[in-house]
């Protein structure tokens, strides 16, 4: 199997390289400090996936981030920055768009592919009880929607395949280390495996779906 992963210096990233490496996969890793992928930027993601030759079985962007130059997610609406709400939705939503636009050429075109991304639990609207963290929720409801219509999309020329939101959990990295709290949190490692298990139990019919580390659907 050949997989491709976008974001693989991240926590979430290396860990699933990692993994799907020790499942026998034949991994493309791409990620900005090591490759200079910049998925904020039209040409930097271009230029990379433009690059690569087709097709993969698994496409998964790792990319993103929940404090960005040093702003943290909002406790109130009166702490809103425009300029920190739209660096959130340039990495948390832009970014893996300017991904999914080279998708149907990369991926395996009648095979049972799957492309995942990487959501988040509060990014479901019928899911928030507890407001606050406005831009970080709201790029990642966008995010959502973006998949919903690449997956609308690719059932039209990748019959087979199964494009999806994925929410890994709340994962022990050092961007999360400090909102951590009493939240349960699991290594990166055991976040990778959780998600790999969930991708490989996919099918066309889940095509478009938000679920999480275990399977189970999100409300979106």
């Amino acid at each position: 199997m050949r997989a491709l992963v976008i974001g693989a210096s991240g926590g979430i990233g290396s860990a699933l390289v990692a993994a799907l490496e020790e499942r026998g996969a034949e991994v493309t890793a791409l990620s900005r400090s090591r490759d200079g992928l910049d998925v904020t930027d039209a040409g930097s993601v271009s230029a990379h996936l433009g690059a690569l030759e087709g097709p993969f079985e698994r496409i998964l962007i790792a990319t993103g981030a929940l404090e960005i130059d040093g702003m943290g997610p909002e406790k109130a609406l009166k702490h809103l920055e425009p300029e920190a709400m739209l660096a959130q939705f340039r990495l948390n939503t832009m970014g893996p768009a300017l991904v999914l636009r080279h998708v149907p050429d990369l991926l395996d075109r009648d095979g049972s592919g799957v492309v995942a991304a990487l959501s988040a639990r509060v990014g479901s609207i019928g899911d928030n009880r507890a407001g606050g963290w406005h831009s970080y929720r709201a790029s990642k409801a966008a995010l959502n929607q973006i998949i919903r219509g690449a997956a609308i999309e690719l059932g039209r020329s990748h019959k087979h395949a199964a494009c999806v939101a994925l929410h890994p959990g709340t994962v022990q990295t050092d961007l999360t280390r400090k909102y951590l709290g009493r939240h349960p949190a699991v290594p990166p490692s055991e976040a990778a495996e959780n998600l790999l298990n969930v991708i490989d139990g996919l099918r066309a019919d889940d095509s478009g779906g938000f679920f999480d580390w275990a399977g189970k659907p999100i409300p979106w």
